[in-house]
């Protein structure tokens, strides 16, 4: 159940409202918070006291929020999360997907599916599709994507990646790859998850042009702590304390580097934007760029989309 009364945030005077998925670190936290400038907000994620300790902020600088739990690795809960969300009924102008792990070591959800790509990829694809019948016409749908996804990325090679290795949608549920990946553990996967989740926003800009489907490549934030608990202590250390001392200063040399405040901006202002864009991929300063030359072709984008939802269709309701 959601933690806020329902019936506050149907007040006319709420003509706004955002669904963020992972607000409560990083990104996610900083973006909850510059859209509840805009509107209610619908916090979405595992943690319930996480979610109400976001939920609280908000509404102590006289902002609206509702918290809805959700698992996006687990599909029975994006179900559940998504008919709460609708039975709000909510004017819904934005939908950002933005929760993701990168894991160093594979791990499977319920469904024997490996767990990043249900959580990177599944879930939000999941998630969208539920909700988007019942979002107003002109809505922004936002996926949070990676340029890692690109094997002719510079950055992103020099730092062990080498591009998505889709096989297919099932073949990436089980936790297979092209072969010819990286040599550090999770990369595929996690290249693999955003690659098809960009492939899939590109498709839905296509096929429901009603909405505005969009991605953005958020920079390299390297404070967000994507790995959890499955990284060290001293890297969490590194995280939490030193690194957010370096970025700022790094910022005006290395293009890539951001922080979860400068990415919040950038993810704010796309989903409030009038324009009516849709199938653009943003980069980290806002700015139109380019996928990799799979993820631009139409026919893999409908391969992934139509294999999503074939894998998806397995699972009993």
């Amino acid at each position: 159940m959601s933690m806020a009364t329902h019936s506050s945030l149907r007040n006319p005077a709420h003509n706004k409202a955002y669904v963020i998925t992972g607000p409560t670190s990083g990104i996610g936290r900083r973006t909850a918070f510059e859209l509840a400038k805009h509107g209610a907000v619908v916090l979405v994620g595992r943690d319930r006291e996480k979610l109400r300790e976001v939920q609280k902020t908000v509404e102590q600088k006289g902002q609206h929020a509702v918290s809805v739990v959700c698992d996006l690795s687990d599909l029975a809960s994006v179900r559940r999360a998504a008919a709460e969300i609708v039975a709000l009924h909510l004017p819904i102008a934005g939908l950002l997907n933005n929760a993701g792990i990168m894991q160093m070591r594979p791990a499977k959800n319920a469904l024997g599916w490996d767990m990043t790509f249900a959580t990177n990829h599944l879930g939000p694809f999941a998630l969208t599709e539920a909700l988007a019948p019942h979002l107003a016409d002109g809505a922004h749908v936002l996926f949070v994507a990676s340029a890692v996804e690109d094997p002719e990325r510079k950055p992103a090679v020099s730092a062990g990646f080498r591009g998505g290795r889709y096989i297919s949608a099932e073949a990436s549920a089980r936790g297979e790859w092209k072969p010819g990946g990286s040599a550090k553990p999770g990369f595929d996967a996690y290249a693999t998850s955003k690659q098809c989740i960009l492939a899939a926003a590109m498709a839905f800009a296509r096929e429901t042009p009603r909405l505005s489907f969009n991605a953005v490549e958020p920079g390299f934030n390297p404070t967000t702590g994507l790995g959890g608990s499955d990284v060290g202590a001293s890297v969490r250390f590194l995280q939490a304390y030193i690194i957010p001392l370096l970025v700022p200063l790094l910022i005006p040399f290395v293009k890539i580097l951001s922080t979860p405040s400068r990415a919040a901006r950038v993810i704010s202002k796309i989903l409030i934007d009038p324009s009516g864009q849709t199938g653009v991929y943003f980069d980290e300063r806002g700015r139109p760029m380019q996928g990799s030359a799979l993820v631009r072709d139409p026919k893999f984008q409908d391969r992934v989309v139509a294999e999503t939802r074939a894998l998806l269709s397995t699972v009993p309701r």
